[in-house]
């Protein structure tokens, strides 16, 4: 590992780990997927195994190994809203407005992001940018016809290429396809098209969801609006 990429991982965890401070004591949390949150997760299995009692829905197969090998409870179903939901991000806005679905776990982290009270994103401070779209937009997709839905993408001006894994198309916990696409222009209009779309199940544009990002960086940690 590189310095740089070890500086990384230092803020990474240093944002994770500020983010614990929010979570209340019989509560039942969202649990999201990815490097940053597999340090809060890390930092909630040693509060867990200290005894502190706390439940989770989680947003992935991976983060529910990795949660219940932790003695984390993980739960499939919920009575109302949760209280909390923590997980990365992969470009954050100005005004927190978020793109993620990078690491494949974009539908069921936009549905327990959706049912949380609160929804807080931890990063380092490379995941910043002046506008969402940097990178391309993750979108999932049903394989049935798959081609025709990134026609239709195409269409909207979108440039989408199938994700691949190991020579093969990826699928994610859904078993579904994404499609990364490269956008001139990523806003909210965008969003709303993408899902006008028959084939498309959710888009990586996580727009007016984040109340607060926490993100560690060279100096220190900061904060973006206000998690509490």
């Amino acid at each position: 590992m590189t310095n740089a990429s070890a500086e990384v991982e230092v803020q990474k965890q240093a944002a994770a780990e500020r983010a614990l401070d929010l979570v209340r004591p019989g509560s039942i949390i969202g649990l999201g997927t990815g490097s940053t949150a597999r340090y809060f997760i890390d930092g909630l299995t040693r509060r867990v195994q200290a005894g502190f009692e706390i439940a989770a829905v989680v947003t992935s197969l991976a983060t529910r190994r990795q949660a219940e090998a932790g003695g984390i409870r993980v739960v499939d179903v919920i009575d109302g809203t949760l209280d909390l939901a923590i997980d990365g991000a992969d470009e954050i806005d100005p005004a927190v407005n978020c793109l993620k679905g990078r690491g494949g776990a974009l539908l069921r982290e936009k549905i327990v992001a959706n049912a949380s009270r609160r929804f807080v994103v931890i990063a380092d401070e490379s995941k910043l940018v002046g506008r969402l779209g940097r990178g391309p937009v993750p979108i999932e997709v049903l394989p049935f016809l798959w081609q025709a839905t990134s026609h239709a993408i195409q269409s909207l001006g979108g440039r989408p290429e199938l994700r691949m894994a190991d020579g093969r198309p990826f699928h994610t916990d859904n078993d579904n396809l994404i499609l990364d696409t490269t956008f001139g222009t990523v806003d909210a209009a965008l969003g709303v098209a993408l899902h006008s779309i028959p084939g498309v199940l959710e888009h990586g544009l996580f727009l007016g969801m984040a109340r607060a990002a926490i993100v560690g960086g060279a100096s220190g940690v900061r904060i973006l609006g206000e998690p509490s």
